[in-house]
């Protein structure tokens, strides 16, 4: 079982506006099994060790540096902490105190050392958190099941959450014929599941006001196409759990949404792939990471693609967004491409973390601009 506790995007911005003269940045892929866990508190602590190793040779002053080594020291030595991992671990630490998230995905081990943390790879299990909310909906049963990455599901009770169509709408059986004069048979049932899917996207509504979680739907027709046709909820997935979801356990649904949540997330990163192209065509696209540098900085970019393990050392003017580029990594400089990714998301841009074979020709990032530079 991973034990997961992906940041949130306000989590995010609150360390991106974190400067200071010593931030570390840590990531190193790690194991669910307890019993092997000894081997990633070694890489834990070799990375912190080169990340001191930076702060002395930067001449970091030995007031900043200690209470640093302190903490890494307590989390190595954390039996508890490390008796329940997941994939990755992300360790972000200051003189004054430090943030540790445990991610379902599998990122590269890393260090970087500067005077902002490097939040790129975090971007991953934001981007694709593998967790989402299923459907089970049909004219016997409503469930809403919550799907974690590789974790039980567990059904969410919804308030005011009809228990069938039928009690819905206030009849012993939707199929039954009205008198004389009203709507009955096959065009009277359609009306009365119009009004079930109604009330369940009413009680839905509550919970899921303010969330971007993926929704797969579990149904068959003609229920599903009913549902879709008075769902408000912006993030109800186009695929879907065709079978029907009456004698399928929460598990058995979660399953069946998994390989849907790939297709979806895929579908979305060659979305964009297809609009660079177009909007390449048009002079308002590009894979260069000075023009990227010059468009985050003056909110010209629309959507990124970022590679979540490539590190370009340099800095990032904070005025024009001119880059320089080093020569190598150390505590003065930092990642350019995680400053872009950074601007870009304080400009209100959609990024995506993405590996480098999602990029085009193998680029660092690739940029969609709001506008011709």
């Amino acid at each position: 079982m991973l034990h997961v506790d992906i940041p949130t995007l306000a989590e995010i911005s609150r360390l991106a506006e974190a400067r200071g003269e010593a931030r570390i940045s840590i990531y190193l892929p790690t194991t669910p099994l307890t019993q092997e866990a000894e081997a990633d508190r070694i890489a834990l602590k070799n990375l912190g060790d080169a990340a001191i190793e930076q702060l002395t040779e930067a001449g970091c002053d030995k007031r900043q540096i200690w209470p640093i080594e302190e903490q890494l020291e307590a989390l190595h030595d954390d039996d508890e902490f490390w008796r329940l991992q997941a994939r990755s671990l992300a360790v972000f630490l200051t003189p004054e105190r430090h943030w540790t998230f445990r991610l379902p995905n599998s990122l590269q081990a890393t260090v970087q050392v500067s005077d902002r943390f490097h939040l790129k790879p975090l971007l991953r299990a934001v981007t694709f958190p593998n967790e989402a909310l299923v459907l089970a909906l049909s004219q016997n049963e409503v469930r809403l099941v919550e799907v974690f990455a590789e974790l039980p599901p567990q059904e969410v009770k919804v308030p005011g959450m009809p228990k069938d169509a039928p009690s819905a709408v206030g009849k012993a059986t939707i199929g039954h014929r009205s008198p004389a004069g009203r709507l009955h048979g096959s065009e009277g049932e359609k009306v009365r599941l119009r009004q079930f899917a109604r009330a369940v996207n009413g009680a839905l509504r509550p919970l899921l006001s303010g969330r971007e979680t993926p929704l797969v739907l579990a149904s068959t027709r003609p229920v599903d196409d009913i549902f879709r046709s008075v769902n408000t909820y912006p993030h109800l997935v186009d695929p879907q759990i065709t079978k029907s979801p009456d004698k399928m356990t929460d598990l058995e649904l979660a399953e069946a949404a998994r390989p849907l949540l790939d297709q979806f997330y895929a579908a979305q990163v060659e979305e964009l792939r297809q609009l660079y192209a177009v909007r390449d065509s048009q002079g308002r696209a590009t894979t260069d990471i000075a023009q990227a540098a010059r468009a985050a900085t003056f909110g010209a970019i629309d959507s990124l693609l970022v590679d979540i393990d490539d590190v370009v050392p340099g800095w990032v003017d904070e005025t024009d967004g001119a880059v320089r580029f080093a020569d190598g990594e150390d505590a003065t400089s930092y990642g350019v491409v995680d400053e872009i990714a950074v601007r870009a998301m304080g400009n209100g841009a959609r990024v995506l973390g993405v590996r480098k074979a999602d990029l085009p020709e193998g680029a660092s990032l690739a940029a969609i601009l709001r506008y011709p530079l």
